[in-house]
């Protein structure tokens, strides 16, 4: 369903703008969808499983004056992933900012991993990226930006059963660095924000690993589905890829800001460390990927 609600009142840095969501429904997904729009945005959130929470964000953006579209669309199925996004420009006009956030997360160890669970965590975690890429740069134009929602496990795993998670999430940083490279001529960029533990429906806090893994974290927390929305918030406003510049793995040192408008070609996000310094005075890796420090959540 979409709204035709008007949008005068909405004076962000995405105003005038369209940003689709995949797995928008819920947890991060749906946190991210309410701050594009809260920022401008009309935006489209994917939903496979949970069609009343996916109506339930269309009509809170709605109710705050933004415009909102829910399309059901298993992120498994490459023609649902590429009618997703043709629905967004068929019903808003174009995209602006693409979210990558759909994905699923099946333990095991590898002794006991069906290839059935395998083929489908690749599937949706990884193909499914390159696929809404490949469908939504048909219609990207400079200025478009590409966000893609990895995981801090893709460095490094802490507890068995996530091998093939923590696989696929290093897929994702590796393809979001050749993206960036590929769109980077068209003024397009493409960053990977790589969470920590995330409080979300999927991680509540009386869930069964949520002490365990709190308790291996310096902040002694976990983060929050707006915090991670606010760091997807920070790349797609970057004019021209606004930066802070660092050297790969360099995730202490200060750094300088460094307007990537200045630089011919565009600034390509792939091959440089990020690193932005956000309110909660927390440096974040990006640039490639956004992610917290030896283990900070966001």
């Amino acid at each position: 369903m979409t709204s035709t609600t008007n949008t005068t009142n909405r004076t962000g840095g995405l105003a005038g703008k369209v940003a689709l969501i995949t797995g928008g429904s819920r947890g991060i997904g749906a946190a991210i969808a309410r701050r594009l729009a809260r920022d401008g945005a009309a935006v489209a959130v994917t939903y496979n499983a949970s069609p009343e929470k996916a109506e339930a964000v269309v009509r809170e953006i709605e109710a705050a004056g933004g415009r909102a579209l829910a399309v059901r669309a298993d992120s498994a199925d490459v023609g649902a992933v590429r009618n997703a996004v043709a629905t967004t420009v068929e019903t808003f006009g174009g995209i602006d900012v693409l979210v990558n956030n759909a994905g699923i997360l099946v333990h095991g160890t590898v002794d006991q991993y069906s290839i059935d669970d395998f083929d489908r965590m690749v599937a949706v975690n990884v193909r499914a990226v390159f696929v809404a890429v490949q469908e939504a740069a048909r219609h990207l134009k400079s200025g478009g930006r590409v966000i893609n929602i990895g995981s801090m496990v893709a460095d490094r795993t802490g507890f068995p059963g996530v091998s093939v998670y923590g696989m696929t999430k290093a897929a994702v940083a590796s393809l979001t660095r050749g993206l960036a490279i590929d769109l980077a001529p068209r003024g397009i960029t493409v960053n990977n924000v790589q969470p920590g533990p995330t409080e979300t429906d999927m991680n509540p806090k009386d869930g069964p690993h949520y002490d365990l893994v709190v308790n291996m974290l310096p902040v002694k927390r976990a983060g929050t589905a707006d915090e991670i929305a606010g760091m997807v918030s920070y790349p797609r406003q970057c004019r021209g890829g606004l930066c802070y510049r660092g050297q790969p793995d360099d995730r202490r040192r200060p750094h300088r800001v460094t307007d990537a408008t200045t630089a011919s070609p565009p600034l390509p996000v792939a091959d440089r460390t990020l690193i932005a310094r956000r309110d909660t005075d927390v440096e974040q890796k990006c640039g490639g990927n956004l992610v917290a420090p030896e283990g900070v959540t966001v």
